[in-house]
């Protein structure tokens, strides 16, 4: 070993009975990577670790200038003047040059043995962080993405924290509100002021998004009027919704807020607004089903491309299900078969031709409060079924039924595959996830029967919405 720390331990034996060369053992054999820079920056010991991460031999690497070993000058500098200075780094980002040509990216750990005030070497530790960097650089990838939608969507949409702070907003929703939300300080919403549907000052922290954080559940169905800071106002519909973590811990939510100002205004013709408002909504659904799939085509990510083809199934089965009410007489309901109809053509748009799908429905009608969580229930069914449900063939065919009986109605989906342990995957898919939460919503159960073939049932009172 040469004449630098180590040189202290000879002739030393610890309390413990360990000797000088069970230092070296550890030094040289031991799991973590470990090297001795020289005041002048000379490497002057290195252990094996160190060698075979970077892929160097002893006399490739020991003696030389530990700055040709890096890939960023200033970095390695900054570390020896400031080693030099007396200080401890810990977790110091830098980048090493391997000898195939590689750039690892590593964080040393390291500190300065000093004499009598003179700088002798440094005992740096160094790990290989490469994996996690480009991890991270492709979940940055993935969340550019993702940024990028979400400002090329014509809805204003804003997330918030756990404590309920805005953590994000697109261009939509800053000129919806008439203002810039402040990131990090406003919370709850990103409007101005708010006032309650028949116009009584609403306090941020009463509001929809405050109360679907405070209780952990999506709020529905509440309107509210916001003011914008020129004064002018106008009346929306939020639609807050929690997210949680993989434990099913609550993050934060995820907040649209639709301007309702048309359908205030045309109150005095009902009739005419409601065809107006189904309308736009179902061009809406159409452009974002359409930027979705248009992302998906875009994407180089399999896995980003799998959650927008996933996303723009829900939207497309959420579309058909619009065009339903929108095609619809009577302005409280729609007809189930249509309306099953309607989201298994949607559905079966996604699907192979060797998929086939036979539907039953003798429900008769449905509120429609009821339709777009169903449509959204459905359509994660037949998905599921034409994923999973196909024979050694590849054949697939899917049973839809939905009726109506004992003040209740109960909808089922069966194939042919080899069935599945809803309680074993209910967490980790997003799927059945998704499925238990609308269900939820409906204030029904969902039930999936063991066996081969799988067959699941979905059961929600008549009145749920009455």
């Amino acid at each position: 070993m040469a004449d630098v720390e180590m040189a202290s331990y000879n002739s030393v034996v610890a309390p413990t009975g360990i000797f000088l060369e069970d230092y070296e053992d550890f030094f040289e054999n031991g799991a973590l990577a470990l090297h001795l820079v020289g005041a002048d920056g000379t490497i002057l010991l290195a252990n094996q670790a160190e060698l075979d991460m970077l892929g160097y031999s002893a006399d490739e690497y020991v003696g030389r200038k530990i700055s040709e070993f890096h890939a960023d000058v200033d970095a390695i500098s900054e570390m020896l003047t400031r080693l030099a200075a007396g200080e401890k780094l810990i977790r110091f980002p830098s980048r090493m040059l391997a000898k195939d040509g590689t750039v690892k990216d590593v964080e040393i750990t390291s500190s300065a043995l000093f004499r009598d005030g003179e700088f002798i070497n440094t005992r740096c530790f160094t790990t290989d962080v490469s994996e996690i960097v480009r991890a991270r650089r492709q979940v940055g990838r993935k969340d550019e993405e993702t940024h990028r939608i979400l400002e090329a969507l014509p809805a204003a949409i804003y997330t918030t924290d756990a404590q309920g702070k805005i953590t994000y907003f697109n261009r939509a929703a800053a000129e919806l509100a008439g203002r810039e939300p402040i990131v990090g300080e406003d919370e709850w919403c990103v409007t101005y002021r708010l006032f309650t549907a028949d116009g009584q000052p609403l306090p941020h922290e009463e509001c929809p998004m405050a109360i679907a954080l405070k209780e952990n559940r999506p709020v529905r169905g509440v309107e509210a009027m916001a003011q914008r800071p020129d004064g002018s106002m106008f009346p929306f519909l939020p639609f807050p919704t929690p997210m949680q973590n993989e434990d099913g811990d609550l993050v934060g939510a995820v907040n649209m807020l639709v301007d309702i100002s048309d359908r205030k205004l045309a109150e005095s013709n009902q009739r005419v607004f409601l065809d107006e408002l189904n309308h736009r909504v179902k061009n809406n659904m159409t452009m974002l089903y359409a930027l979705i799939r248009s992302a998906e085509r875009e994407s180089n990510s399999v896995d980003a491309r799998a959650v927008l083809g996933d996303a723009a199934q829900r939207v497309g089965a959420m579309a058909a299900a619009q065009q339903v009410l929108y095609t619809e007489h009577d302005r409280t309901g729609v007809d189930a078969r249509d309306f099953v109809r309607a989201v298994c053509d949607s559905a079966r748009q996604g699907f192979s031709k060797d998929v086939t799908v036979h539907v039953e429905v003798d429900a008769g009608y449905l509120l429609n409060e009821v339709t777009m969580p169903l449509a959204l229930v459905l359509n994660e069914l037949l998905t599921n079924a034409a994923k999973h449900g196909c024979d050694d063939s590849g054949r697939c065919e899917i049973w839809i039924s939905l009726m109506r009986a004992d003040g209740e109605y109960v909808l089922t989906v069966r194939d042919r595959g080899p069935g599945f342990d809803f309680t074993d995957t209910g967490r980790r898919s997003s799927g059945t996830g998704l499925i238990s939460g609308l269900v939820r919503q409906l204030r029904g159960s969902f039930s999936v029967a063991p066996g081969r073939g799988a067959t699941c049932t979905v059961r929600f009172p008549e009145q749920s919405y009455n």
